[in-house]
């Protein structure tokens, strides 16, 4: 599907929270796992440009990333009923080119046998942090997130300008 492969595609992402000051961003590097979907994903050559098509993502993606909750964004996310916005892309597109998510959701702390699964999803995207023991050792200390958006759209200019689809949670369902 169109929105997990642009997920899959990057690795930084850009959080919007508020926090007793207001509206802040901040860039965290993520790795995408898997979903919960209720049914098989549909095939990659399912037909999800048609317009108004939501693809089934299930609950959808998981997006997992690595700040100290005593960051200031560590802090806003820890917060009950928190809720986040992102934006995922790649720097230095061409305007007819431009791809890219936007993206709604809420943040939780993994721990326990959650924070191992989300670890493996992490450093098979990032292997290189269980190559450093000094940064394996500071990441370790730190929290780990998991990201699951509740609403996603996918914009690509290569299929035409302002080419969107869009993908919600269905009504009902739990992100976590």
């Amino acid at each position: 599907m169109a929105i997990r492969r642009a997920l899959a595609a990057h690795t930084t992402l850009t959080l919007a929270y508020v926090d007793e000051d207001g509206p802040q961003a901040c860039a965290v590097l993520y790795a995408t796992g898997g979903t919960t979907a209720s049914s098989s994903p549909a095939p990659d050559h399912a037909p999800d440009s048609a317009p108004g098509h939501r693809p089934d993502l299930g609950s959808g993606p998981a997006l997992y990333f690595v700040t100290a909750t005593t960051t200031r964004h560590g802090r806003a996310l820890a917060e009950p009923d928190a809720r986040v916005a992102f934006t995922v892309q790649r720097d230095g597109q061409e305007w007819g080119e431009l791809t890219g998510i936007q993206g709604r959701g809420r943040c939780r702390i993994l721990a326990g046998a959650e924070r191992a699964a989300g670890w493996r999803v992490y450093t098979e995207r990032f292997p290189f942090v269980e190559q450093s023991d000094r940064l394996w050792d500071a990441l370790e200390r730190t929290t780990l997130w998991e990201l699951r958006p509740d609403w996603l759209r996918l914009i690509d200019n290569g299929q035409g300008f302002g080419h969107k689809e869009e993908w919600q949670r269905p009504e009902g369902r739990s992100p976590f």
